[in-house]
């Protein structure tokens, strides 16, 4: 069975960064596209950010774009999620998901597109 584990969450104030982990196995790792997503309280689930499973190609949700960075490691076959500068508005439940792709495929954005998830961490920024 896949699993995806996250961590990293916590409670911060504005301005402050995080990094948020994405755990899986060696295998997973290796031959999955991964994205981070995240639902503010009372909203609808959003894309924040993806890679691709070569790792040489990333995509970014408008809103987080130049404050978040997703990157992969291979030694420890983990994907993060790099916050920086965050807002109040980053408020929100984060997941990470993947999906097996061939290698050359590109980032994925749709969430539904994922076949995998992670049971998500909470992010809270206070002002």
């Amino acid at each position: 069975q896949v699993q995806l584990v996250e961590s990293g969450g916590g409670l911060v104030q504005a301005g402050d960064s995080l990094r948020l982990s994405c755990a899986t196995s060696r295998r997973m790792f290796s031959e999955h596209a991964v994205g981070w997503f995240r639902q503010p309280p009372g909203q609808e689930r959003e894309f924040v950010a993806a890679i691709s499973r070569s790792g040489g190609d990333t995509l970014y949700a408008d809103s987080v774009k130049g404050r978040f960075t997703i990157s992969r490691d291979k030694a420890k076959n983990t994907v993060y999620l790099q916050m920086n500068n965050l807002k109040p508005e980053d408020t929100a439940v984060y997941s990470c998901a993947s999906k097996r792709t061939i290698l050359t495929a590109p980032p994925i954005v749709q969430a539904d597109s994922y076949d995998y998830w992670g049971q998500g961490t909470q992010v809270t920024v206070s002002s």
